[in-house]
C-alpha cells in the first residue's frame, strides 16, 4: 500500500462531511491492520474528534462490502439502542459520510478511507487488568448478540472467506504437512499429531451446521478486550468497535475466541508451557457476563456448546500458527525463529488444559442457564 503523506491526508479529510475545520491530524491506536488517525475539528460548538482510517485492501479485498455490512449493522444497532433508551452516539459506531454520501471515499491511489465519530471519555484496554474488565467485555459482546439476534445474518457479506471454517483450515493444514515446503515437518511430529488426533474438533461445528442444529448469527469474529470501549467513569463496557469482520457466524466462536485470549494465564507466545493454563475463575467470569449480556437470546444447545467454542477456537488458532510455521512464516508476523511454533504450543497446551478441566467448564456453562 502506498505512503500516506501529510498532503494526502489533508486531501482525504476534505472528502468527508465534517462540520468544522481540521486543526490537527495524528496517528492513533496500535492496530495492526488498518491505518488509523485521530482528527481534531474546530467547530462553532467547540472542538470535536473524529477517527479517520485507511482500510487494508490486502486483508479486506472488497472494502465496499465491509462498509455495507458496517453501515447496515450500525443503523440497526442505532435503532435498537434508541428503543432501549440508550445513547446511540456512545453505544455504537457512527459513520461519517463522504461528500457523495457514500460510507467511504476512494482516493486516486485506489485506497478506501472511512471516518467515524470519536467516542469520548472511554478507553480500550489491551490486557485484562481486573476480572471486572473481563466481565464488562463479556457482557458487551453478549449484548451485541442480544441486540442483533433478529438481524438477518445471511444478508451480510463474508468479508474474509472461511475465516472460522475450522474444517477448511484443517484441510489447509493437511496440505501444508504433505507438501512440507520448508522441511520442518519432522521437527514437529508431536504437534502435527496433536492436530490430527482432534479432527473431530475441527469438524464439530461444521457438521452441526450441516444438520441445521445451530443458527447462523451476526458475529463479531474478533472478540478481544481491546475491541470494547469501556467508560472512563463507570468502568462499564459501552460500545463494540472494529466491525470489519462482522459477518454470519456462530455465537460459540465469538465466546471461544475471548476465552482463548483472555482466560489464558500466559502470553500467546510464552515459551515456558508450565505457565500456560485456562483460568477457570476468568472462564466463569466471562461466561456469566456473556450470557447475561445475551439476555436469553441463545438456544440451549448454543449454551451447552460454549466450552466447545473455547476449545475449537484455541485449537484452530494453534493449527493456524503451526500451518504458518510449516509454510515458512508467511502470514503471522514473527520476531524470532520458531515464533509461530511457540505460539502454536501455547494454544495446544491450553487445549489440553481445557480437556483436563472439561467437566468444570460444562458445569459453569450450564450454571448460568438456570
Amino acid at each position: 500500500m502506498s505512503e500516506i503523506t501529510r498532503e494526502r491526508l489533508e486531501t482525504v479529510v476534505g472528502q468527508f462531511r465534517y462540520d468544522g475545520e481540521a486543526v490537527q491530524i495524528s496517528p492513533y491506536g496500535n492496530g495492526h491492520i488498518n491505518d488509523t488517525f485521530l482528527l481534531e475539528l474546530k467547530t462553532e460548538a467547540g472542538n470535536k474528534k473524529m477517527i479517520l482510517q485507511r482500510i487494508n485492501r490486502h486483508v479486506f479485498p472488497r472494502p465496499e462490502e465491509v462498509m455495507e455490512n458496517i453501515v447496515n449493522v450500525t443503523r440497526y444497532l442505532n435503532q435498537k439502542i434508541r428503543e432501549n433508551g440508550g445513547d446511540p452516539w456512545r453505544e455504537t459506531l457512527n459513520v461519517v459520510p463522504a461528500l457523495d454520501q457514500k460510507a467511504y471515499y476512494q482516493d486516486e491511489e485506489g485506497d478506501f478511507w472511512r471516518s467515524y465519530f470519536f467516542i469520548t471519555e472511554a478507553t480500550c484496554y489491551d490486557k485484562v487488568e481486573t476480572p471486572r474488565d473481563f466481565y464488562e467485555s463479556a457482557y458487551s459482546f453478549g449484548r451485541f448478540q442480544n441486540l442483533l439476534a433478529e438481524y438477518p445474518a445471511k444478508t451480510l457479506h463474508e468479508t474474509i472467506a472461511g475465516f472460522h471454517d475450522t474444517r477448511a483450515r484443517f484441510a489447509v493444514f493437511q496440505k501444508a504437512v504433505k507438501e512440507d515446503i520448508m522441511g520442518r515437518a519432522n521437527q514437529v511430529r508431536e504437534e502435527i499429531q496433536f492436530v490430527l488426533d482432534r479432527e473431530d474438533v475441527a469438524n464439530c461445528f461444521s457438521e452441526l451446521l450441516d444438520r441445521g442444529e445451530l443458527p447462523l448469527r451476526v458475529t463479531h469474529n474478533d472478540t478481544k478486550l481491546n475491541n470494547i470501549m469501556i467508560d472512563d467513569k463507570t468502568r462499564k463496557g459501552i460500545c463494540v468497535i472494529d466491525l470489519d469482520t462482522v459477518m454470519p457466524g456462530l455465537a460459540m466462536n465469538d465466546f471461544g475466541d475471548s476465552i482463548r485470549f483472555g482466560a489464558s494465564t500466559a502470553a500467546e507466545d510464552e515459551k515456558d508451557l508450565n505457565k500456560v493454563s485456562c483460568d477457570m475463575g476468568l472462564f466463569e467470569t466471562y461466561t456469566k457476563g456473556f450470557l447475561e449480556g445475551c439476555g436469553g437470546k441463545l438456544t440451549g444447545r448454543e449454551i451447552e456448546l460454549l466450552p466447545m467454542g473455547a476449545k475449537v477456537m484455541t485449537y484452530e488458532c494453534g493449527m493456524r500458527f503451526l500451518t504458518d510455521y510449516l509454510q515458512g512464516d508467511t502470514y503471522f508476523k514473527i520476531h524470532r525463529p520458531e515464533h509461530n511454533l511457540d505460539r502454536c504450543r501455547t494454544q495446544f497446551k491450553l487445549v489440553a488444559d481445557m480437556e483436563a478441566k472439561w467437566g468444570t467448564m460444562q458445569q459453569i456453562a450450564l450454571k448460568y442457564t438456570e
